[in-house]
């Protein structure tokens, strides 16, 4: 089921000051391919949340419109939508068995869409097998790991057979370790029943690594759509930048100048037709390349070896990190003189970015 979002706006009265509101999602334009997984990503507060409640009817929009399909669904209620959701904290009943949990849901159909016994109990038979829960079926939720009730709680979200499932933060109550299983589950799940999914995460390691778009945002607007790699390779500012990547890209002071891109008194690149500007760079840590007469100079803290790949420490008066972190293959020395390591850059890991508005300059 294709999802448009359009020009989706979303404000609440601010708490402070009566007469004002607060605008949590701004004219959001979304275009979600039918069986499709996105990963809707930002830091708390920038309105992912709120665009998934939007989705499935339990917030109306101030101003848009939401499709599913050809159907234009801003206005139906939540029950009538087909979505099936799963909160953060997985909401499950727990005075109902695994079983009564996911049934649930079909017990409360009405009319044309209820069921006969045996049809609910195949319906629930066969949700938990997809999510590998079936012989867990008579246990209660409090005899269940964190990572079992995360799957009870999609079972009982896709058992209505879904038109689109929403996911909530669903792996943020999980330890490293369950978060990684569980997320390859959810794709798992995902391509088998080939639902449209959106999935709402402030970890860009989870959206990045299951997600087959991405939607980045700020603040509640937009700031860039497009399959992870992409998006990663091609941030269009510097937020996006300095979201996506761990560790976290480095990012200098610079100035252009003469048609050369400087990082204090280092020449780095030549960037020709370029008005002299102050600007930001941003240097992935794959992008360094150690050089006894590279362009970039820095200072040497440490070397941690972490086996295939050695994490170099420095530091230089331009950076606006605390420290750079460059990774290099753990094969290649990194040599100093007077305590110095120079590096040239790989062009396709540097991006620069306008020092006022942000934004990325193309070159």
């Amino acid at each position: 089921m294709k999802i448009v979002l359009q020009n989706l706006t979303k404000q609440f009265e601010s708490r402070h000051k009566k007469g004002e509101t607060v605008t949590a999602v701004n004219n959001l334009d979304i275009e979600i391919p039918d069986g499709k997984l996105i990963g809707l990503l930002g830091p708390s507060g920038c309105g992912k949340s709120t665009t998934l409640y939007m989705i499935c009817g339990l917030e109306h929009p101030t101003s848009g419109k939401i499709f599913f399909g050809d159907d234009d669904v801003t206005e139906l209620e939540p029950e009538n939508r087909g979505v099936g959701l799963v909160f953060q904290n997985y909401a499950l009943y727990p005075h109902l068995t695994v079983k009564q949990n996911i049934l649930f849901p079909l017990q409360n159909l009405k009319g044309d869409q209820k069921m006969s016994k045996n049809e609910m109990l195949d319906r629930a038979q066969t949700a938990a097998r997809l999510v590998q829960i079936d012989e867990l079926m008579d246990r209660k939720p409090n005899e269940l790991s964190g990572g079992q009730q995360q799957r009870v709680a999609i079972a009982r979200a896709l058992v209505k057979t879904p038109r689109v499932l929403l996911l909530d933060e669903p792996l943020s109550n999980l330890d490293a370790r369950l978060r990684l299983q569980t997320r390859e589950e959810i794709k798992r799940i995902q391509r088998e029943t080939g639902v449209t999914t959106v999935f709402v995460t402030h970890d860009q390691e989870e959206a990045m690594s299951i997600s087959d778009l991405i939607v980045v945002m700020k603040q509640g607007i937009m700031q860039q759509i497009g399959n992870p790699q992409e998006v990663y390779d091609n941030p269009q500012n510097l937020f996006v930048a300095k979201f996506l990547g761990t560790p976290p890209i480095n990012v200098f002071s610079g100035k252009i100048l003469g048609g050369r891109l400087y990082i204090g008194d280092d020449c780095i690149i030549d960037i020709p037709g370029e008005a002299d500007r102050d600007v930001s760079v941003g240097i992935r840590p794959e992008g360094f390349i150690p050089d006894e007469n590279g362009a970039l100079r820095c200072r040497l803290k440490n070397i941690e070896v972490m086996g295939r790949d050695c994490s170099v420490i420095l530091e230089n008066d331009a950076s606006q990190n605390p420290c750079i972190r460059a990774i290099i293959d753990s094969d290649i020395s990194v040599k100093t003189e007077n305590g110095i390591a120079s590096f040239n850059i790989k062009k396709n890991k540097l991006f620069v970015f306008d020092a006022s508005t942000e934004e990325r300059i193309y070159f």
